[in-house]
């Protein structure tokens, strides 16, 4: 790993009542080429055009997917990933949202934070999710 983890965990443990498998920590000790991400949500990132579909987990899916190729893009890779800020409209996606975000961050270990929000910017949005990445020096 690029950078300390303090506190590793995986939510199987720490939620056991919910189907869930992402590997977390409680701090994150990084040095290097900060990449500070704007929000990303369901939508393209050259034009903005929202994805057609309404469904939590391809909505998590494009998200992430922005985030990785943004990530790569500023010369960084997914182990980069030091924290996420997940926003969700309708906690009941909570477990939809997590599961599909873990799949992107196995074995990452970033700091994360979980909100339940009235709305995004856009009525079709049911996730956005900002990251924070660092280059190691």
């Amino acid at each position: 790993m690029a950078h300390y983890r303090h506190r590793k965990f995986n939510t199987k443990e720490t939620y056991p009542e919910q189907n869930l498998d992402n590997d977390l920590c409680q701090a994150v000790v990084a040095r290097g080429a900060t990449i500070f991400l704007r929000g990303q949500c369901p939508q393209e990132l050259d034009g903005g055009k929202n994805i057609e579909s309404h469904d939590p987990v391809e909505q998590t899916h494009k998200v992430m997917q922005n985030i990785k190729q943004l990530v790569e893009e500023c010369g960084g890779q997914m182990e980069h990933v030091c924290k996420v800020v997940v926003y969700i409209t309708d906690v009941r996606h909570r477990e939809a949202v997590y599961r599909t975000m873990g799949e992107y961050i196995k074995g990452v270990y970033p700091v994360s934070t979980g909100l339940v929000v009235t709305a995004l910017a856009r009525p079709d949005w049911l996730v956005e999710i900002d990251a924070t990445a660092v280059i190691p020096e």
